[in-house]
């Protein structure tokens, strides 16, 4: 009699985690996006829900939740029910964070569930477009010269152009005027209207004011030229022997999930990443959709966990901490 009740007890959980996977989403999906608006990271954002909306079957609707680096987005998302309905845009800063901040109420890789990484995206340095260095060398050579004279912007404590800054100044052993702003959208408004000299910003938003005129490209952050700015050379060609940073973005939950959810949305997440329309849009961008292990939640939960490893030692060396 025990093992029977024990066998209807089994019945009916399977048939309610089935019928979970076959309802879910329910309604309208949240994707927070921790920068503000007209950033690089709204800009990745609002393309892939575009198209995971379609496979869901939901909309997927973009919030923009700013401030302290991207962790009151996060912090907002750890609270979430952890019912697939609040999805967060995690990127570099999230694995970053756990060096960067002493407190946080949560913890930037255990309160969440991975899905699956998106892309990654390589990094250009701009300056205003009447800025007197005319090329990469001629801008290091002037750094160093002029240093804390030099206003360099960034999109707050923790973010990718944050990162980029520090190991910026590092590498060439001269330290701005750094000017943070709650997103980078900000202060590429800043570089276009020539109030601050540089920032070091993603390819999803640089490429079209590089091409235009609007901003001065310096050089790309990659180990390798880009396809959407060939004629920009590598930081590494400039001079700074080794120099080479991508920002990578991926998909988390709230910590347990269902992983029937988790898996319908990582599943959605790949469907979009091979779509040609998603791909030929993030590669305007200078975007490299990830594919193979890390684009699955196990695959993004040990990359996760090895971005954290790699930046804490690059942290802790700069004395780079927030509250």
């Amino acid at each position: 009699m025990k093992t029977r009740s024990w066998l209807v007890l089994a019945v009916l959980a399977l048939g309610a985690a089935t019928v979970q996977a076959q309802t879910y989403p329910s309604r309208a999906v949240t994707l927070i996006v921790p920068f503000a608006a007209g950033g690089p990271s709204d800009a990745l954002a609002r393309v892939l829900a575009q198209s995971m909306s379609t496979s869901l079957g939901q909309q997927m609707v973009v919030e923009n939740i700013t401030g302290a680096g991207g962790t009151v987005a996060a912090g907002r998302a750890a609270q979430a029910r952890p019912d697939g309905h609040t999805v967060l845009l995690a990127h570099i800063g999230q694995a970053t964070s756990v060096t960067l901040y002493r407190k946080l109420p949560y913890h930037p890789v255990d309160a969440f569930d991975t899905v699956g990484v998106i892309a990654e995206v390589p990094m250009t340095v701009i300056g205003r477009k009447d800025f007197g260095p005319q090329n990469a060398k001629d801008l290091i050579s002037f750094v160093r010269e002029n240093k804390l004279k030099i206003s360099y912007g960034n999109g707050g404590v923790g973010s990718a152009s944050h990162l980029c800054g520090l190991l910026l100044m590092s590498s060439m052993k001269a330290e701005m005027t750094t000017v943070p702003y709650r997103g980078s959208g900000p202060a590429m408004n800043d570089v276009l209207g020539g109030r601050i000299d540089l920032l070091c910003d993603q390819t999803t938003t640089t490429v079209a004011h590089i091409r235009s005129g609007a901003v001065k490209g310096y050089a790309v952050t990659m180990n390798e030229r880009v396809a959407s700015l060939p004629a920009l050379p590598t930081l590494d060609e400039a001079g700074l022997r080794g120099f080479a940073l991508a920002v990578w973005y991926a998909l988390v939950v709230p910590k347990g999930t269902p992983a029937a959810a988790t898996q319908h949305l990582a599943s959605s997440l790949r469907a979009a990443i091979a779509d040609p329309g998603v791909a030929k849009r993030l590669a305007d961008f200078g975007a490299q959709p990830v594919t193979g292990d890390r684009a699955t939640p196990a695959g993004a939960a040990k990359f996760f966990r090895a971005e954290v490893d790699k930046w804490a030692p690059i942290i802790k060396a700069a004395g780079v901490y927030a509250d």
